[in-house]
């Protein structure tokens, strides 16, 4: 029974213990709730309250196809489907292509609620290497059969926050096209750019074979509207469609009205800047914290883009002592043994930067540095 792999997700159970008082929460994804885009709008259209169509409303989707073929994606309106949020996107994928056994090339580490589902559908896992992604799949020995699906996030990737280049980026889309290979890719961090950085999706440098790539609007908009948005070759897009119907029967038409609203106001780019330069600022202010509290404990990079911050400590430290009396502090991380596709113990922990404010983040980076020099 599939009951039995059932496990839960430890970002769900960490969200639980951040809404403690006065914990500070380095722990999720979550944005900072000042880039919530103003939703001060009319009452919407009455006949919204009705049941609609699987895909989603015909001119969100027609707007988000626009967007879409800017970044060079082969897609129209007619291709593009309304998710309850990306995390609906990863559940569908895995129901259309994963059986027990199933073999799926993935990072590490990797998006753990992707890993969640996947696990959960029996997928057993290659680790891509994206200096030269797919160089085992099918060649000579040591040769493997190629993965049936290849999932990433090449743009400020959760958690590490890497950004794929040009050319890892053009290998991957060789790779999976040559031995047919679906490329499935995770675009949701792509607007939350600080730093030059190559963002071209990689289903973009495809010119024919199987591909999914979706996006969400949590980090843009809000994500408590709980919507977010996929694009697929025209030999999946139909199964996906019908994996849909039978999962909720449409998203949510008044979340979709709002985000339309959004897209079309003519003041989103502009917004857009504001949001990036906050986010900038708190990286920034972020980084100097590190440097004051951990700089001779831990090594990282500065994430171009993206929420997040990847530490790697000393070999050695016990991941999850250090949490434990962080937690009872009231200060919240994400221990990187939970990202990684192999499992197995890490140096490592992810940082959440955009939720909390600098004063918060300063206090929080004390008492990491504290517990670490306790253990």
């Amino acid at each position: 029974m599939r009951s039995s792999d059932i496990k839960p997700s430890p970002v769900r159970e960490m969200l639980n213990v951040s809404q403690r008082p006065g914990m500070i929460s380095f722990a999720g994804g979550l944005p900072s709730p000042e880039t919530f885009a103003g939703l001060d709008l009319p009452p919407p259209p009455r006949e919204l309250l009705q049941y609609g169509p699987t895909e989603g409303e015909p001119a969100l989707r027609a707007r988000i196809a626009q967007d879409l073929a800017a970044l060079g994606l082969d897609t129209a309106p007619d291709r593009v489907m309304v998710l309850s949020g990306s995390q609906q996107g990863i559940d569908l994928a895995a129901k259309l292509v994963v059986d027990a056994g199933t073999a799926l090339a993935v990072e590490s580490p990797a998006y753990l609620a992707a890993l969640q589902v996947f696990r959960f559908y029996g997928a057993r896992f290659e680790i891509i290497d994206r200096s030269a992604p797919g160089a085992r799949w099918g060649e000579t020995p040591p040769a493997m059969a190629p993965p049936s699906m290849a999932y990433v996030i090449p743009t400020f990737q959760n958690p590490s926050g890497h950004c794929w280049t040009a050319e890892e980026r053009q290998a991957m889309a060789a790779a999976c096209q040559a031995q047919d290979v679906i490329l499935f890719e995770d675009d949701p961090y792509r607007d939350l750019v600080y730093e030059p950085c190559e963002r071209r999706p990689v289903c973009a440098g495809l010119t024919g074979g199987s591909w999914i790539y979706q996006g969400s609007f949590s980090k843009t908009v809000a994500p408590g509207l709980r919507l977010g948005y996929l694009t697929a070759s025209p030999d999946l897009f139909p199964l996906l469609v019908q994996l849909k119907q039978a999962a909720d029967l449409h998203t949510n038409r008044l979340s979709q009205w709002m985000v339309l609203q959004y897209l079309n106001d003519p003041g989103r780019a502009a917004r857009m800047d504001q949001v990036a330069a906050l986010y900038r600022r708190k990286r920034d202010a972020f980084a100097d914290a590190l440097t004051r509290h951990l700089g001779n404990r831990a090594s990282w990079s500065l994430p171009p883009g993206g929420l997040f911050f990847w530490l790697t400590l000393a070999d050695g430290i016990d991941i999850e002592a250090l949490l434990k009396r962080c937690v009872a502090r009231g200060v919240l991380f994400t221990p990187g043994s939970h990202f990684l596709a192999e499992g197995g113990a890490s140096p490592t922990i992810r940082l959440n930067f955009s939720l909390a404010e600098p004063e918060a983040a300063e206090r929080g980076l004390a008492v990491i540095a504290e517990a670490l020099g306790e253990i």
